[in-house]
């Protein structure tokens, strides 16, 4: 009798529970799908060509076409994918040997955890304005060169500001990922990664034979996924590139915003067909981030 009473009630406690968290999500969940579905909408049909304030109301995939057919996309195309994957591989890189030293550190430099995780807290534009000051020809860093004899005058400093290779944003992106990639590091290595390090010196592995076959397999899966998060962010982040980029060739998304804000109206629906590729390539990296995850779960790697 008790053990039928119990059966109902779990089962009522689980169809009644059901319910009520499905009717509060539907709120917000209607909001995020009207507020983003209705945007997404409206710029693939604005991409298409409708646009009634200019006169436009026949689609066309003529802007895409147009986009593509022209040399400066590729040329942003390309500068947009050197900065992402530079930034990514040196966040990740730094990030692995970061966490391999706080995992070590953490239990007796705890003050070290916590000032790591300050950059977090500070937006990239805070940092774009603060690399620009630190590295402009009249910035600090050139002063102190000049004080210090190095350099005769700022003009002679290297140009690392609005320079070809873009070194002032990719700066501003490793400064700020570094953080994000080892924390989730950091979380796998606490939570599986030394109990498989730990098995490995019992069976007399050497330090290198640990991290070369325990430790990077056992990273892999969330190094992976944080690294192609990062990628998706800075391959469509717009404020870093417009305030540290060159002119010309200008990233994707700089593009984009000059195109979509032109006083040409004309224009409009190439900015919006070019974010719209923009967001295919953050939408694939993003999806393969998620299949890393899920594949690391079901190995008990926990991410």
């Amino acid at each position: 009798m008790d053990r039928a009473e119990t059966g109902v009630d779990a089962r009522t406690r689980r169809g009644t529970g059901g319910m009520p968290l499905a009717m509060l999500l539907l709120p917000a969940l209607a909001v995020t799908v009207l507020l983003f579905g209705g945007g997404l909408a409206l710029g693939v049909l604005q991409a298409l060509g409708y646009l009634p304030g200019a006169g436009l109301t026949r689609l066309t995939g003529a802007h895409f076409i147009r986009v593509l057919s022209d040399p400066d996309f590729f040329l942003s195309f390309g500068i947009t994918l050197y900065v992402s994957v530079v930034s990514t591989l040196l966040a990740a890189g730094i990030s692995v040997i970061a966490a391999l030293v706080l995992d070590r550190l953490a239990g007796q430099y705890r003050p070290v955890h916590f000032i790591f995780q300050l950059p977090l807290t500070v937006p990239h534009l805070v940092i774009a304005v603060a690399v620009m000051f630190l590295l402009a020809p009249a910035g600090l860093l050139a002063r102190i060169a000049v004080a210090v004899g190095l350099i005769q005058t700022p003009a002679e400093f290297p140009l690392l500001v609005n320079d070809r290779w873009s070194v002032g944003i990719i700066l501003t992106y490793v400064w700020k990922e570094i953080p994000f990639i080892t924390l989730m590091l950091l979380a796998v290595l606490r939570n599986t990664g030394r109990d498989l390090i730990d098995v490995g010196r019992t069976l007399k592995a050497s330090a290198w034979q640990r991290f070369r076959h325990i430790t990077l397999p056992t990273l892999f899966p969330a190094l992976g996924a944080a690294s192609l998060i990062v990628f998706a962010y800075t391959f469509g982040a717009f404020e870093v590139p417009y305030l540290l980029g060159r002119t010309h060739p200008m990233t994707l998304p700089v593009r984009a915003y000059k195109d979509y804000s032109d006083i040409d109206l004309m224009a409009r629906p190439e900015g919006i067909a070019t974010g719209l590729l923009i967001a295919l390539v953050v939408a694939a990296a993003v999806v393969i981030a998620q299949a890393l995850t899920r594949a690391a779960r079901r190995r008990g790697i926990v991410i």
